[in-house]
């Protein structure tokens, strides 16, 4: 048997707090400046908005950038501008944040949910082949993680189907797959910058395009549907005020001068933390082949298996870890087509065809990430140091020792 585990009472494994976000002076003087110069908003694309529009765009080898409130409406602002109709059918993973799907609901579309690779966690291109009908316009691959999907098979699939790509890369920013930032791959990146995520204001989204027209009308569906060139009070297209302040703006642009370097870090300390977990029998974490050009880690996820540590459940095993001071958790509780929305069909206002039942939906990939194999360890966790993955290396043979 091994030192009493912390959930016991016993001394904790990391004693270190990894603090997020992170920020010094120059963020605040920048917040600081723009309070005080009394212009806040971004009534159209403010001085502030529009230079981290662009920074952002250059960022990730994009032509354009559009802000707004956050990563779901960004969702929504992409699909509605590749230009989804009532009932089409959009496939996306059922291992997911909600707004992946909830964002095609509002749009009036049923969400058609396909199974993820039992090795990445991200969506199967296989499984997206098998879902393809008349009625699907486009697909939303998630890079869960910021692991990067196999998006060559996935533009194949869209260009011979003549598919929408929309990468929801809400984990991903920064990551890259063969040399090329995630989110400029397919039609429309999209992206948030909520608290928990790798850039950060708070809250608010962005979208990326290379494409003049899904740009012009993104830009116009965040500000109203007015047109640039177009007066004022000359609403277009059915659009909203989705608009950031400056003051998120100017934030955004401090954390971005940030982000490669802490880019790096993770994906060197995940690289490190896969070496030295390769060593723990019932401990696996997910692959990551030579596509995987940089991994941004926004979760360091590994499988469980209960039979390497005396039949411990996963819940009881993620609760252990995060009680030994690892930023840990054991993932989401359910794949997305359990939750009571689907399973109610709790659609209100949304106009989604009666036929549509979630009900039978089965994805057996991601039902078992969800019921007992996947562990988080959380982003912030990743940009400490070498010796904290080897704790968090100790944390977990520490429980195996004790509960063996």
């Amino acid at each position: 048997m091994g030192d009493k585990l912390a959930i016991n009472g016993g001394p904790k494994t990391v004693n270190k707090e990894f603090i997020w976000p992170i920020y010094d002076a120059s963020d605040v003087n920048a917040v600081t400046e723009i309070v005080q110069s009394g212009k806040w908003g971004n009534p159209d694309c403010g001085d502030e908005v529009a230079k981290f529009e662009q920074e952002f765009a250059d960022y990730c080898g994009s032509k354009y950038a559009i802000t707004c409130v956050n990563g779901s409406v960004s969702l929504r602002l992409a699909l509605i501008a590749c230009g989804v109709k009532p009932g089409d059918e959009v496939i996306v993973p059922p291992y997911t944040f909600i707004t992946t799907a909830s964002s095609v609901i509002e749009c009036n579309c049923v969400p058609v949910f396909v199974d993820i690779d039992p090795d990445t966690y991200n969506i199967s291109p296989a499984a997206i082949e098998a879902a393809v009908t008349e009625r699907t316009k486009a697909i939303i691959p998630v890079h869960f993680g910021g692991l990067a999907c196999d998006m060559d098979a996935i533009m194949d699939i869209a260009i011979r189907h003549n598919l929408h790509v929309i990468e929801d890369a809400a984990h991903a920013h920064g990551a890259e797959y063969k040399g090329k930032k995630l989110g400029s791959i397919g039609d429309v990146g999209s992206f948030s910058f909520q608290s928990s995520k790798n850039l950060t204001s708070g809250e608010g989204g962005i979208v990326i395009t290379n494409d003049d027209e899904l740009y012009a009308m993104m830009r116009s569906l965040r500000n109203v549907g007015r047109i640039e060139g177009g007066q004022w009070y000359d609403h277009y297209n059915p659009g909203c005020n989705y608009r950031i302040t400056q003051m998120q703006a100017v934030l955004l642009s401090q954390q971005l001068k940030r982000l490669e370097a802490q880019t790096q870090k993770r994906n060197d300390n995940g690289l490190y933390l896969n070496q030295l977990l390769s060593e723990i029998k019932g401990i696996t974490p997910l692959s990551r082949d030579e596509a995987i050009s940089l991994h941004c880690y926004h979760i360091y996820i590994v499988k469980y298996d209960s039979t390497a540590f005396g039949g411990l459940s996963r819940n009881d095993f993620a609760a252990m870890l995060a009680a030994e001071g690892v930023p840990s958790f054991k993932g989401y509780p359910h794949p997305l087509y359990k939750q009571p929305l689907f399973q109610n069909k709790n659609f209100m206002c949304y106009a989604i065809p009666e036929y549509v039942d979630f009900t039978q939906v089965h994805c057996p990939n991601a039902e078992q990430a969800c019921s007992s194999d996947a562990v988080w360890i959380l982003q912030h966790a990743m940009l400490g140091e070498k010796e904290d993955m080897e704790a968090f290396a100790n944390a977990i043979l520490k429980i195996q020792q004790a509960v063996s």
